[in-house]
């Protein structure tokens, strides 16, 4: 990271870890964009209401998958909206036509992302909605990047280092939602699947993991997706190493399995789905270190 964004303490906790009683699965979980916090001098730059910066949020993903603790791996959640900061990107992906004044070279404004709007600090949210009514400044973006986006990466990555530690070998889910409208559809689309699984086209987690994965939602009468639309974003991509040992697989909901999108609200369903997330994290937990390990 660039000197300028040496750690100072973020007025509120960015980050949280729900820890289980005993760790007996070889596995973290990461929910990266269902945070709701708004910090204050955020909200003073934005033109959107809450309820539209929240169609970017991955609501209740992490309440989705807070059965995971009590099967024995710890949830990593980011507290903060993913409108406000997106930490499933490269540190440095900014749009210069956000900044008052041209950006440093280290930054990588030439991304697919940043190109959409959608990078480290978006410009617009979901259907294309811009968030902000003035130009920001640099250090507004390091700020946020050595306030939040750092300390939910060292979490990230004290979490894999302690359990490859005491297991040999670690296996990331990334949890996510999508939309029932999907990045690309068109009118002659196929309806999306009820999940999509991420692993970076086979390079991020052993088949074993998406196979255990795809295999286990099936019998429970879900349809799943591989790599499309969605094959991995930056946490899956820059975690899974499974040559070292370490695996990370995306795992994308469906929205309309749990909530009604336009309103935001749970449907009677959310209960069962979190009970199968519980479940999925068991299975995957129960594949073994073994299986895991590098070579």
């Amino acid at each position: 990271m660039d000197a300028a964004l040496a750690k100072t303490p973020p007025a509120g906790e960015p980050v949280s870890v729900l820890r289980p009683e005993r760790r007996v699965l070889p596995v973290v979980l990461v929910s990266p964009h269902s945070g709701r916090d708004l910090p204050p001098h955020f909200r003073a730059t934005v033109r959107l209401d809450e309820r539209e910066l929240r169609r970017s949020e991955d609501c209740f993903v992490d309440e989705l998958f807070s059965g995971g603790p009590e099967a024995g791996a710890p949830l990593i959640v980011a507290n903060f909206a993913r409108a406000f900061l997106d930490v499933n990107r490269e540190a440095f992906e900014l749009d210069p036509g956000m900044f008052e004044a041209p950006l440093p070279g280290y930054v990588n404004s030439r991304s697919p992302r940043v190109q959409a709007g959608l990078g480290t600090i978006a410009r617009v949210v979901s259907q294309g909605k811009e968030i902000y009514n003035r130009k920001l400044n640099l250090d507004e973006a390091l700020a946020r990047i050595r306030d939040y986006y750092i300390p939910f990466h060292e979490t990230v990555q004290s979490a894999i280092a302690e359990t490859r530690e005491a297991f040999g070998a670690c296996l990331l889910l990334d949890c996510h939602s999508m939309p029932s409208s999907g990045v690309g559809q068109t009118a002659n689309d196929k309806q999306l699947a009820d999940f999509v699984l991420g692993d970076c086209y086979g390079s991020a987690c052993a088949e074993i993991v998406v196979r255990t994965a795809e295999a286990w939602l099936k019998e429970r009468g879900y349809s799943v997706g591989r790599n499309s639309p969605y094959a991995g974003g930056f946490t899956t991509r820059h975690y899974g190493r499974p040559a070292t040992g370490i695996h990370a697989l995306q795992v994308e909901i469906n929205r309309r399995l749990y909530m009604d999108e336009p309103t935001l609200a749970k449907k009677p369903e959310f209960a069962a789905l979190r009970d199968d997330m519980t479940g999925l994290v068991a299975k995957l937990g129960a594949i073994g270190p073994e299986a895991l390990r590098a070579d």
